[in-house]
């Protein structure tokens, strides 16, 4: 039993649950006060490296959004097995919560190579991948502005994939893209609050991520959203230490062996 039974279909709550939880979670970010004293990059950065204005940033948010519910509706209708009456048969909790699990492994597997790839390849770089960089201080509401060609390969193919792997129904998925999405905006929301969960849970988290957008670190810390061990295991994991700022907030450092 889940709190929208009866009022829309699993498939439609799998389509649009993952749009509206961004712009809940990212719009909390954008509407708190300044946070200077958490703030892994000062105001003054923000403005001045940042290469691209925020109305532009939620215009291509939403275009990537727009294929995302595209790719999830033909997908939900072609992996539906509901019976005559329309009633989908659940799996038990331990197996939904396998399901997610291998479903964030497999997600992290796919992000991370194409993701590398990306950075590898000058063409689909300059052309596709440095879109994203162009907010070289990332910020919540920019966590999925890609260039269009990017969000269909790297995040909604990812999560397809994911989909289709780990064999959980459109209802777990609503629970597995919505986390994910509440992941990825967390790890683009440059502050480092106390008692974030994703801080104390997770290694891969808002300043791991924030290495990589720095130049330095570009090469780096590819890993996407959940976990760093394909990092780890294929050496382009960098570590990193946060130092307090005299003026206030925080500065993630590389720390390189």
């Amino acid at each position: 039993m889940v709190f929208w039974e009866g009022y829309v279909s699993d498939e439609v709550m799998g389509i649009f649950a993952p749009i509206i939880v961004y712009w809940l979670y990212a719009g909390f970010y954008q509407l708190l006060p300044p946070l200077d004293g958490y703030r892994l990059h000062t105001r003054k950065e923000e403005e001045e490296k940042n290469l691209v204005p925020l109305s532009k940033v939620v215009k291509g948010v939403l275009l990537q959004q727009l294929l995302q519910a595209a790719v999830a509706h033909v997908l939900f209708l072609l992996t539906s097995t509901a019976d005559e009456s329309g009633i989908m048969i659940q799996p038990s909790i331990p197996i939904q919560i396998v399901q997610i699990i291998i479903g964030m492994f497999v997600m992290d597997t796919w992000q991370y190579f194409m993701h590398r790839y990306m950075h590898q390849n000058k063409f689909l770089y300059r052309h596709v991948h440095s879109q994203h960089h162009r907010l070289v201080v990332p910020y919540a509401i920019g966590a999925l502005y890609n260039h269009p060609l990017e969000g269909l390969l790297l995040d909604t193919v990812g999560g397809a994939i994911s989909f289709l792997i780990s064999g959980m129904t459109a209802r777990t998925s609503v629970i597995f893209f919505g986390f994910a999405t509440v992941k990825t905006v967390d790890d683009h929301c440059g502050l480092w609050l106390p008692g974030n969960i994703f801080h104390i849970f997770f290694q891969n988290n808002t300043a791991y991520h924030d290495i990589h957008h720095q130049l330095p670190g570009t090469k780096y810390n590819y890993s996407q959203p959940f976990f760093s061990i394909w990092d780890k295991i294929l050496g382009t994991h960098m570590p990193y230490t946060l130092v307090k700022r005299p003026e206030g907030g925080f500065e993630a450092r590389l720390v390189k062996d």
